[in-house]
Protein backbone atom coordinates (compact mmCIF):
# COMPACT_ATOMS: atom_id res chain seq x y z
CA UNK A 1 0.00 0.00 0.00
CA UNK A 2 1.00 3.42 -1.13
CA UNK A 3 1.89 6.13 1.48
CA UNK A 4 -1.05 8.34 0.10
CA UNK A 5 -3.21 9.94 2.55
CA UNK A 6 -6.89 11.41 1.82
CA UNK A 7 -8.06 13.90 3.49
CA UNK A 8 -11.99 14.38 2.95
CA UNK A 9 -13.19 17.68 3.53
CA UNK A 10 -16.35 19.22 4.15
CA UNK A 11 -17.40 21.63 7.35
CA UNK A 12 -13.42 22.51 7.28
CA UNK A 13 -12.52 24.12 3.93
CA UNK A 14 -9.07 25.50 4.51
CA UNK A 15 -5.93 24.12 4.85
CA UNK A 16 -4.98 26.20 8.60
CA UNK A 17 -5.77 25.33 11.52
CA UNK A 18 -7.46 22.10 10.68
CA UNK A 19 -7.27 19.57 13.27
CA UNK A 20 -7.05 16.29 10.73
CA UNK A 21 -5.51 17.51 8.22
CA UNK A 22 -2.79 18.96 10.04
CA UNK A 23 -2.27 15.33 12.06
CA UNK A 24 -2.35 14.04 8.35
CA UNK A 25 0.64 15.55 7.39
CA UNK A 26 2.18 14.40 10.45
CA UNK A 27 2.20 11.02 9.03
CA UNK A 28 3.01 11.60 5.31
CA UNK A 29 4.05 14.78 3.18
CA UNK A 30 2.11 12.76 0.55
CA UNK A 31 -1.68 14.09 1.31
CA UNK A 32 -4.76 14.37 -1.18
CA UNK A 33 -7.55 16.69 -0.36
CA UNK A 34 -11.16 15.22 -1.54
CA UNK A 35 -14.13 17.32 -1.63
CA UNK A 36 -17.47 15.53 -2.43
CA UNK A 37 -20.64 17.04 -3.97
CA UNK A 38 -23.26 15.18 -1.74
CA UNK A 39 -26.90 14.69 -3.23
CA UNK A 40 -27.87 14.00 -0.10
CA UNK A 41 -27.28 17.31 0.77
CA UNK A 42 -27.59 19.28 -2.26
CA UNK A 43 -30.84 17.93 -3.76
CA UNK A 44 -32.62 18.98 -0.63
CA UNK A 45 -35.38 21.67 -0.69
CA UNK A 46 -34.09 23.71 1.77
CA UNK A 47 -30.33 24.60 0.18
CA UNK A 48 -30.01 28.12 -0.35
CA UNK A 49 -28.22 29.67 -3.90
CA UNK A 50 -26.03 32.35 -2.32
CA UNK A 51 -24.69 28.99 0.75
CA UNK A 52 -23.78 26.86 -2.48
CA UNK A 53 -22.55 29.82 -4.18
CA UNK A 54 -20.25 30.62 -0.91
CA UNK A 55 -19.03 27.09 -0.79
CA UNK A 56 -18.00 26.76 -4.06
CA UNK A 57 -15.78 30.09 -3.77
CA UNK A 58 -14.32 28.71 -0.97
CA UNK A 59 -13.18 25.43 -2.57
CA UNK A 60 -11.74 27.53 -5.41
CA UNK A 61 -9.82 29.24 -2.71
CA UNK A 62 -8.87 26.06 -0.98
CA UNK A 63 -7.64 24.32 -4.27
CA UNK A 64 -5.32 27.35 -4.45
CA UNK A 65 -4.14 26.77 -1.04
CA UNK A 66 -3.42 23.02 -1.51
CA UNK A 67 -1.64 23.63 -4.74
CA UNK A 68 0.58 26.61 -2.87
CA UNK A 69 1.10 23.52 -0.28
CA UNK A 70 2.64 21.28 -3.48
CA UNK A 71 -0.87 18.78 -3.28
CA UNK A 72 -4.28 19.18 -4.89
CA UNK A 73 -7.59 19.27 -4.20
CA UNK A 74 -9.94 16.34 -6.27
CA UNK A 75 -13.67 16.86 -6.57
CA UNK A 76 -16.25 14.28 -6.75
CA UNK A 77 -20.14 14.62 -7.48
CA UNK A 78 -21.70 11.59 -6.34
CA UNK A 79 -22.88 9.78 -2.75
CA UNK A 80 -19.72 9.82 -0.81
CA UNK A 81 -20.85 6.87 1.32
CA UNK A 82 -19.63 4.84 -2.19
CA UNK A 83 -17.65 7.71 -4.31
CA UNK A 84 -14.90 7.79 -1.38
CA UNK A 85 -14.49 4.37 -1.01
CA UNK A 86 -14.27 3.62 -4.75
CA UNK A 87 -11.49 6.50 -5.10
CA UNK A 88 -9.57 5.49 -2.12
CA UNK A 89 -9.33 1.72 -3.41
CA UNK A 90 -8.19 3.12 -6.99
CA UNK A 91 -5.42 4.96 -5.55
CA UNK A 92 -4.60 2.11 -3.27
CA UNK A 93 -4.62 4.91 -0.45
CA UNK A 94 -3.03 3.87 2.80
CA UNK A 95 -5.99 5.84 4.92
CA UNK A 96 -8.81 8.26 4.66
CA UNK A 97 -8.78 11.35 7.18
CA UNK A 98 -11.77 13.59 7.66
CA UNK A 99 -13.22 15.77 10.66
CA UNK A 100 -16.11 14.67 12.80
CA UNK A 101 -19.73 16.63 11.89
CA UNK A 102 -22.64 16.90 14.59
CA UNK A 103 -25.60 16.61 12.27
CA UNK A 104 -27.52 13.80 12.24
CA UNK A 105 -26.95 12.96 8.38
CA UNK A 106 -23.38 13.33 8.85
CA UNK A 107 -23.10 10.77 11.32
CA UNK A 108 -25.21 8.21 9.27
CA UNK A 109 -23.22 8.89 5.74
CA UNK A 110 -19.53 8.89 8.06
CA UNK A 111 -20.59 5.35 9.86
CA UNK A 112 -21.49 3.88 6.26
CA UNK A 113 -18.05 5.24 4.87
CA UNK A 114 -15.93 3.95 7.41
CA UNK A 115 -17.06 0.43 7.30
CA UNK A 116 -16.83 0.52 3.23
CA UNK A 117 -13.37 2.05 4.09
CA UNK A 118 -12.61 -0.51 6.38
CA UNK A 119 -13.56 -3.49 4.42
CA UNK A 120 -11.43 -2.56 1.84
CA UNK A 121 -8.53 -2.39 4.37
CA UNK A 122 -8.54 1.38 4.64
CA UNK A 123 -7.55 2.71 7.55
CA UNK A 124 -10.15 5.76 8.81
CA UNK A 125 -8.60 8.47 11.30
CA UNK A 126 -11.21 11.14 12.89
CA UNK A 127 -10.80 13.86 14.46
CA UNK A 128 -13.04 17.00 16.18
CA UNK A 129 -12.19 20.11 14.25
CA UNK A 130 -15.45 22.44 13.81
CA UNK A 131 -15.26 22.88 17.79
CA UNK A 132 -13.41 24.25 20.48
CA UNK A 133 -14.71 21.15 22.96
CA UNK A 134 -16.02 17.81 21.67
CA UNK A 135 -19.47 17.01 22.81
CA UNK A 136 -18.22 14.64 25.38
CA UNK A 137 -15.87 16.51 26.74
CA UNK A 138 -18.53 18.99 27.91
CA UNK A 139 -21.30 17.56 30.60
CA UNK A 140 -22.98 17.80 33.68
CA UNK A 141 -21.20 16.59 36.78
CA UNK A 142 -23.33 13.67 36.53
CA UNK A 143 -22.21 12.73 33.06
CA UNK A 144 -25.51 13.97 31.12
CA UNK A 145 -25.33 16.77 28.36
CA UNK A 146 -26.41 19.87 29.35
CA UNK A 147 -30.15 21.27 27.94
CA UNK A 148 -29.30 24.87 29.78
CA UNK A 149 -26.77 26.76 28.33
CA UNK A 150 -25.72 29.02 31.29
CA UNK A 151 -23.83 25.97 33.32
CA UNK A 152 -22.80 25.14 30.18
CA UNK A 153 -20.77 28.05 29.54
CA UNK A 154 -19.32 27.62 33.27
CA UNK A 155 -18.04 24.48 31.63
CA UNK A 156 -17.20 25.70 28.25
CA UNK A 157 -15.36 28.51 29.23
CA UNK A 158 -13.25 26.71 32.05
CA UNK A 159 -11.70 24.17 29.94
CA UNK A 160 -8.19 25.38 28.83
CA UNK A 161 -8.39 26.11 25.26
CA UNK A 162 -6.68 24.29 22.30
CA UNK A 163 -3.60 26.39 20.12
CA UNK A 164 -4.42 26.70 16.53
CA UNK A 165 -2.99 23.71 13.90
CA UNK A 166 0.01 24.37 12.31
CA UNK A 167 -0.47 24.98 8.47
CA UNK A 168 -0.77 22.40 5.56
CA UNK A 169 2.88 22.80 3.71
CA UNK A 170 5.52 20.70 2.01
CA UNK A 171 3.08 18.23 0.32
CA UNK A 172 3.44 15.78 -2.33
CA UNK A 173 0.14 15.45 -4.80
CA UNK A 174 -0.59 12.78 -7.24
CA UNK A 175 2.17 11.34 -9.98
CA UNK A 176 0.49 12.08 -13.23
CA UNK A 177 -0.89 8.31 -13.35
CA UNK A 178 -2.33 8.48 -10.56
CA UNK A 179 -4.26 12.13 -11.58
CA UNK A 180 -5.44 9.90 -14.37
CA UNK A 181 -6.53 6.86 -12.46
CA UNK A 182 -8.62 9.41 -9.96
CA UNK A 183 -10.22 10.56 -13.30
CA UNK A 184 -11.28 7.29 -13.72
CA UNK A 185 -12.79 6.86 -10.21
CA UNK A 186 -14.79 9.57 -10.71
CA UNK A 187 -12.82 12.96 -10.09
CA UNK A 188 -14.08 15.99 -11.88
CA UNK A 189 -13.13 20.12 -12.30
CA UNK A 190 -14.52 21.86 -9.78
CA UNK A 191 -18.30 22.68 -11.07
CA UNK A 192 -19.84 26.56 -10.73
CA UNK A 193 -22.81 26.37 -8.82
CA UNK A 194 -25.11 27.30 -12.01
CA UNK A 195 -23.58 24.28 -13.17
CA UNK A 196 -25.02 22.38 -10.33
CA UNK A 197 -28.70 24.28 -10.99
CA UNK A 198 -27.96 27.41 -8.33
CA UNK A 199 -28.12 30.88 -9.40
CA UNK A 200 -27.32 34.02 -7.14
CA UNK A 201 -25.73 36.57 -8.59
CA UNK A 202 -26.09 38.87 -5.52
CA UNK A 203 -22.89 40.20 -3.49
CA UNK A 204 -22.32 38.28 -0.65
CA UNK A 205 -22.08 39.92 3.28
CA UNK A 206 -18.47 38.06 3.09
CA UNK A 207 -16.15 37.40 0.15
CA UNK A 208 -15.17 33.32 0.24
CA UNK A 209 -11.97 31.92 1.23
CA UNK A 210 -10.02 31.43 3.93
CA UNK A 211 -8.30 35.02 3.32
CA UNK A 212 -11.17 36.99 3.09
CA UNK A 213 -11.92 35.16 6.94
CA UNK A 214 -8.97 35.94 8.19
CA UNK A 215 -8.45 39.58 7.20
CA UNK A 216 -12.49 39.67 8.72
CA UNK A 217 -10.99 38.54 11.57
CA UNK A 218 -8.57 40.66 12.13
CA UNK A 219 -10.37 43.77 11.24
CA UNK A 220 -13.32 42.83 13.58
CA UNK A 221 -10.48 42.17 16.33
CA UNK A 222 -9.05 45.67 16.04
CA UNK A 223 -12.20 47.79 16.02
CA UNK A 224 -16.00 45.79 16.66
CA UNK A 225 -14.99 43.89 19.08
CA UNK A 226 -14.61 46.35 21.42
CA UNK A 227 -17.82 47.26 21.98
CA UNK A 228 -19.32 44.49 20.51
CA UNK A 229 -21.33 43.95 23.82
CA UNK A 230 -23.45 47.49 23.37
CA UNK A 231 -23.65 47.47 19.39
CA UNK A 232 -24.34 43.54 18.69
CA UNK A 233 -28.15 44.25 18.96
CA UNK A 234 -27.96 47.27 16.10
CA UNK A 235 -28.64 45.77 13.10
CA UNK A 236 -28.32 49.60 11.13
CA UNK A 237 -24.77 49.37 12.91
CA UNK A 238 -21.56 47.29 11.92
CA UNK A 239 -21.61 45.95 15.49
CA UNK A 240 -20.92 42.32 14.53
CA UNK A 241 -18.22 39.75 13.00
CA UNK A 242 -19.89 38.56 9.89
CA UNK A 243 -17.74 35.81 10.37
CA UNK A 244 -21.23 33.08 10.61
CA UNK A 245 -20.82 31.79 7.24
CA UNK A 246 -17.08 31.51 7.69
CA UNK A 247 -17.36 29.12 10.50
CA UNK A 248 -20.53 27.13 9.24
CA UNK A 249 -18.26 26.05 6.21
CA UNK A 250 -14.91 25.99 8.48
CA UNK A 251 -13.16 28.74 6.17
CA UNK A 252 -11.55 29.77 9.73
CA UNK A 253 -10.44 27.63 12.21
CA UNK A 254 -12.10 28.19 15.74
CA UNK A 255 -8.78 28.08 17.72
CA UNK A 256 -7.95 30.45 15.08
CA UNK A 257 -10.80 32.89 16.21
CA UNK A 258 -10.67 31.88 20.52
CA UNK A 259 -6.52 33.40 19.72
CA UNK A 260 -7.89 36.10 18.08
CA UNK A 261 -9.77 36.92 21.22
CA UNK A 262 -6.77 36.79 23.03
CA UNK A 263 -4.86 38.79 21.56
CA UNK A 264 -7.98 41.68 21.41
CA UNK A 265 -7.66 40.99 25.33
CA UNK A 266 -4.11 41.73 25.86
CA UNK A 267 -4.81 45.13 23.89
CA UNK A 268 -7.53 46.11 25.46
CA UNK A 269 -7.35 49.17 27.87
CA UNK A 270 -10.57 49.40 30.16
CA UNK A 271 -13.38 46.89 31.60
CA UNK A 272 -15.96 47.74 28.65
CA UNK A 273 -13.93 46.73 26.11
CA UNK A 274 -13.08 43.21 28.01
CA UNK A 275 -16.63 42.50 28.86
CA UNK A 276 -17.35 43.29 24.52
CA UNK A 277 -14.75 40.40 24.46
CA UNK A 278 -16.23 38.02 26.48
CA UNK A 279 -20.03 39.14 25.17
CA UNK A 280 -18.49 37.76 21.73
CA UNK A 281 -16.92 34.55 23.27
CA UNK A 282 -20.08 33.34 24.76
CA UNK A 283 -21.44 33.97 21.41
CA UNK A 284 -18.98 31.38 20.65
CA UNK A 285 -20.10 29.52 23.37
CA UNK A 286 -24.00 29.02 21.80
CA UNK A 287 -22.83 27.90 18.54
CA UNK A 288 -21.23 25.80 20.48
CA UNK A 289 -24.00 24.46 22.56
CA UNK A 290 -26.84 24.52 19.96
CA UNK A 291 -23.81 22.18 18.22
CA UNK A 292 -23.56 19.61 21.28
CA UNK A 293 -27.56 19.57 21.82
CA UNK A 294 -27.91 18.21 17.57
CA UNK A 295 -25.67 15.42 18.68
CA UNK A 296 -26.88 14.64 21.54
CA UNK A 297 -30.30 15.26 20.56
CA UNK A 298 -30.49 14.37 17.04
CA UNK A 299 -35.04 14.46 17.06
CA UNK A 300 -34.15 18.54 17.71
CA UNK A 301 -33.70 18.36 13.48
CA UNK A 302 -37.32 16.73 13.61
CA UNK A 303 -39.14 19.01 15.79
CA UNK A 304 -39.60 20.71 19.09
CA UNK A 305 -37.69 19.59 22.50
CA UNK A 306 -40.76 20.59 25.05
CA UNK A 307 -43.33 18.42 24.96
CA UNK A 308 -46.45 21.90 25.09
CA UNK A 309 -44.82 22.70 21.21
CA UNK A 310 -44.89 19.08 20.01
CA UNK A 311 -48.71 19.03 19.11
CA UNK A 312 -48.96 22.38 19.42
CA UNK A 313 -52.28 23.96 17.06
CA UNK A 314 -50.66 26.03 14.84
CA UNK A 315 -52.78 28.05 12.56
CA UNK A 316 -50.14 28.03 9.21
CA UNK A 317 -52.37 30.63 7.80
CA UNK A 318 -50.74 30.25 4.10
CA UNK A 319 -51.47 33.64 2.94
CA UNK A 320 -49.82 35.05 6.34
CA UNK A 321 -46.21 32.22 5.58
CA UNK A 322 -45.99 34.20 2.19
CA UNK A 323 -46.74 37.42 3.56
CA UNK A 324 -44.13 37.28 5.89
CA UNK A 325 -41.57 35.53 3.54
CA UNK A 326 -41.87 38.60 1.39
CA UNK A 327 -41.55 41.23 3.74
CA UNK A 328 -45.12 42.57 3.50
CA UNK A 329 -47.04 42.04 7.28
CA UNK A 330 -47.29 45.78 7.60
CA UNK A 331 -45.08 45.59 10.32
CA UNK A 332 -41.89 47.70 9.27
CA UNK A 333 -39.08 46.00 11.02
CA UNK A 334 -40.19 42.22 10.39
CA UNK A 335 -40.76 43.48 7.12
CA UNK A 336 -37.24 45.10 6.60
CA UNK A 337 -35.55 41.86 8.33
CA UNK A 338 -37.00 39.60 5.99
CA UNK A 339 -36.30 41.83 2.61
CA UNK A 340 -32.63 41.82 4.14
CA UNK A 341 -32.57 38.45 4.00
CA UNK A 342 -34.37 37.67 0.66
CA UNK A 343 -31.83 40.55 -0.83
CA UNK A 344 -28.58 39.44 0.74
CA UNK A 345 -28.71 36.00 1.79
CA UNK A 346 -27.84 37.39 5.75
CA UNK A 347 -30.27 38.94 8.70
CA UNK A 348 -29.10 40.52 11.67
CA UNK A 349 -29.44 38.51 14.96
CA UNK A 350 -31.56 40.60 16.71
CA UNK A 351 -33.92 40.99 13.38
CA UNK A 352 -33.72 36.90 13.35
CA UNK A 353 -35.53 37.04 16.91
CA UNK A 354 -38.00 39.56 16.09
CA UNK A 355 -39.43 37.79 12.86
CA UNK A 356 -39.14 34.55 14.46
CA UNK A 357 -40.85 35.82 17.33
CA UNK A 358 -43.29 37.07 15.18
CA UNK A 359 -43.99 34.07 12.69
CA UNK A 360 -44.49 31.98 15.63
CA UNK A 361 -46.74 33.98 18.30
CA UNK A 362 -48.08 36.34 15.91
CA UNK A 363 -48.83 34.75 13.52
CA UNK A 364 -49.18 31.47 14.67
CA UNK A 365 -47.12 29.43 12.27
CA UNK A 366 -45.34 26.34 13.16
CA UNK A 367 -41.61 27.28 13.47
CA UNK A 368 -40.12 25.06 11.16
CA UNK A 369 -41.88 26.44 8.39
CA UNK A 370 -39.76 29.32 9.25
CA UNK A 371 -36.55 27.94 10.22
CA UNK A 372 -36.68 25.66 6.34
CA UNK A 373 -37.45 29.44 4.65
CA UNK A 374 -34.21 30.82 6.67
CA UNK A 375 -32.41 27.68 4.96
CA UNK A 376 -33.77 28.47 2.07
CA UNK A 377 -31.89 31.73 1.95
CA UNK A 378 -29.04 31.92 4.39
CA UNK A 379 -25.91 31.96 3.10
CA UNK A 380 -24.77 30.96 6.38
CA UNK A 381 -28.02 28.61 7.04
CA UNK A 382 -26.37 25.83 9.55
CA UNK A 383 -28.53 23.33 11.20
CA UNK A 384 -27.54 23.62 14.35
CA UNK A 385 -27.33 27.32 14.89
CA UNK A 386 -30.95 27.37 12.78
CA UNK A 387 -32.48 25.04 14.70
CA UNK A 388 -31.28 26.45 18.05
CA UNK A 389 -32.90 29.87 17.30
CA UNK A 390 -35.97 29.01 16.34
CA UNK A 391 -36.77 26.87 18.67
CA UNK A 392 -35.05 28.95 21.28
CA UNK A 393 -38.03 31.88 19.44
CA UNK A 394 -40.99 29.37 19.23
CA UNK A 395 -40.97 28.44 23.28
CA UNK A 396 -39.99 25.01 21.81
CA UNK A 397 -36.34 24.21 22.64
CA UNK A 398 -34.12 23.87 25.81
CA UNK A 399 -34.50 27.60 27.50
CA UNK A 400 -35.28 27.89 30.71
CA UNK A 401 -37.82 30.97 30.13
CA UNK A 402 -40.03 28.88 28.17
CA UNK A 403 -42.68 31.65 26.73
CA UNK A 404 -41.38 34.56 25.71
CA UNK A 405 -43.02 37.15 23.36
CA UNK A 406 -41.00 40.10 21.12
CA UNK A 407 -43.39 43.35 20.56
CA UNK A 408 -42.16 44.58 17.23
CA UNK A 409 -43.00 48.54 17.88
CA UNK A 410 -40.75 48.24 21.57
CA UNK A 411 -37.75 46.21 19.55
CA UNK A 412 -37.94 48.43 17.05
CA UNK A 413 -37.81 51.49 19.21
CA UNK A 414 -34.73 49.83 21.27
CA UNK A 415 -32.81 48.86 18.33
CA UNK A 416 -33.41 51.14 16.00
CA UNK A 417 -34.93 54.25 17.40
CA UNK A 418 -33.77 56.31 14.54
CA UNK A 419 -35.62 53.67 11.68
CA UNK A 420 -32.22 53.66 9.90
CA UNK A 421 -32.70 50.20 9.10
CA UNK A 422 -36.29 50.24 8.56
CA UNK A 423 -35.25 52.75 6.12
CA UNK A 424 -31.90 50.98 3.91
CA UNK A 425 -34.64 47.66 3.33
CA UNK A 426 -37.66 49.38 2.89
CA UNK A 427 -37.10 52.77 0.97
CA UNK A 428 -40.40 53.21 -0.58
CA UNK A 429 -41.22 54.01 3.40
CA UNK A 430 -38.31 56.61 3.08
CA UNK A 431 -40.46 60.07 3.55
CA UNK A 432 -42.60 58.36 6.60
CA UNK A 433 -42.19 59.80 10.33
CA UNK A 434 -39.49 57.87 12.41
CA UNK A 435 -41.96 57.65 15.29
CA UNK A 436 -44.54 56.14 12.52
CA UNK A 437 -42.02 53.75 11.12
CA UNK A 438 -40.47 52.74 14.55
CA UNK A 439 -44.31 51.80 16.22
CA UNK A 440 -45.95 50.66 12.87
CA UNK A 441 -48.76 53.21 13.53
CA UNK A 442 -48.61 54.40 10.05
CA UNK A 443 -51.23 56.18 8.43
CA UNK A 444 -53.39 54.52 6.26
CA UNK A 445 -53.14 57.65 3.21
CA UNK A 446 -48.98 57.30 4.05
CA UNK A 447 -49.86 53.74 2.90
CA UNK A 448 -51.17 53.87 -0.01
CA UNK A 449 -49.00 57.08 -1.21
CA UNK A 450 -46.11 54.68 -0.65
CA UNK A 451 -47.82 51.12 -1.51
CA UNK A 452 -47.01 49.59 1.60
CA UNK A 453 -50.13 46.86 3.43
CA UNK A 454 -51.51 47.23 6.25
CA UNK A 455 -50.20 44.99 9.08
CA UNK A 456 -52.21 41.57 8.82
CA UNK A 457 -53.04 40.92 12.42
CA UNK A 458 -53.27 42.53 15.88
CA UNK A 459 -50.06 42.14 18.28
CA UNK A 460 -51.83 42.24 20.95
CA UNK A 461 -54.24 39.99 19.77
CA UNK A 462 -52.44 37.36 18.66
CA UNK A 463 -50.11 37.81 21.92
CA UNK A 464 -53.81 36.57 24.03
CA UNK A 465 -54.53 34.27 21.57
CA UNK A 466 -51.43 32.72 21.81
CA UNK A 467 -50.63 32.85 25.17
CA UNK A 468 -54.35 31.36 25.90
CA UNK A 469 -53.90 28.57 23.54
CA UNK A 470 -50.17 27.66 25.10
CA UNK A 471 -51.77 27.15 28.52
CA UNK A 472 -54.61 24.84 26.97
CA UNK A 473 -51.56 22.91 25.53
CA UNK A 474 -49.47 22.82 29.01
CA UNK A 475 -52.51 21.81 30.60
CA UNK A 476 -53.03 18.58 28.32
CA UNK A 477 -49.82 17.59 28.35
CA UNK A 478 -48.67 17.96 31.49
CA UNK A 479 -44.88 19.19 33.10
CA UNK A 480 -42.19 19.23 30.69
CA UNK A 481 -38.67 17.60 30.55
CA UNK A 482 -36.32 18.71 33.38
CA UNK A 483 -33.55 21.12 32.13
Amino acid sequence: MSDLILFLHRRDLRTADNVGLAIARQRSPKVVGVFCFDPNLLQRDDVAPARVTYMIGSLRSLQQRYAEAGSQLLILNADPRTAVPKLAKALNAQAVFWNWDVEPYSQERDRAMISALNQAGIEVKTSWDQLMHSPEEIKSGSGSPYTVYSPFWRNWVSKPKAEPMPDFVGAEGLTEAEAETAKQAGTIALPTAKDLGFVWDNSLMLEPGEQAAQERLEEFCQSAINAYQEQRNFPANPGTSLLSAALKFGVIGVRTVWAATLTALEQSRSDETQASIQTWRQELAWREFYQHVMYFFPELAEGAYRKVLKTFPWENNEEYFQAWCEGRTGYPIVDAAMRQMNEAAWMHNRCRMIVASFLTKDLLVDFRLGEKYFMQRLYDGDLSANNGGWQWSASSGMDPKPLRIFNPASQAKKFDADADYIREWLPELRSVDTKDLITGEISQSDRDRCGYPSPIVDHNQQQRKFKEQYQQQRAIVGSEPAS
